[in-house]
């Protein structure tokens, strides 16, 4: 297993993995509207040149948003590899804290990054139902059962 700056990969293996996996390369959330393929990133990289995790994130001032996290080969430490490595990237550009949102359904993503220091601090009621007005794709109940409402704000104070 590599990891690798995502300027290392073909543009169109990226945006390949983000319609495989999310339907597009377009995220819609509260802080806005990104092509995820267009982000800067990392990505770990199988033997097989395959993509096997993938994380993108903004900076803005002092604050670095993860804007996608993906592991595809759970409970191998890619998800906490990638994770710091925007950690370390975010304090190298002096960021005061490292955020994202995700969604109400994702309570695997909740303990996720629980486990590695981040705080719960905001909640952004019906920000889902906005969303679908820019992003009708997005599903009104998750794989596990739960509809898929509001947002919530998770931040790591570095």
């Amino acid at each position: 297993m590599e990891y690798v700056n995502l300027e290392q990969l073909d543009k169109q293996i990226i945006t390949g993995f983000f319609i495989e996996y999310w339907g597009s390369s377009e995220m819609v959330i509260t802080s806005g509207t990104f092509q995820c393929d267009k982000l800067p990133g990392f990505a770990a990289v199988s033997q097989g040149d395959e993509i096997v995790g993938l994380i993108t994130y903004t900076l803005v001032r002092n604050t670095c948003e993860i804007i996608s996290l993906d592991s595809l080969l759970e409970q191998r430490g890619i998800g906490t590899k990638l994770v710091s490595m925007v950690e370390d990237m975010a304090k190298y550009a002096k960021c005061t804290h490292v955020q994202l949102v995700t969604s109400n359904d994702n309570v695997h993503a909740f303990g996720f990054y629980q486990r590695r220091g981040y705080r719960i601090t905001e909640i952004y009621q019906n920000a889902v139902e906005r969303a679908r007005l820019v992003k009708p794709q997005i599903p009104l109940i998750a794989g596990n059962g739960i509809p898929i409402r509001d947002e919530l704000l998770l931040m790591k104070q570095l």
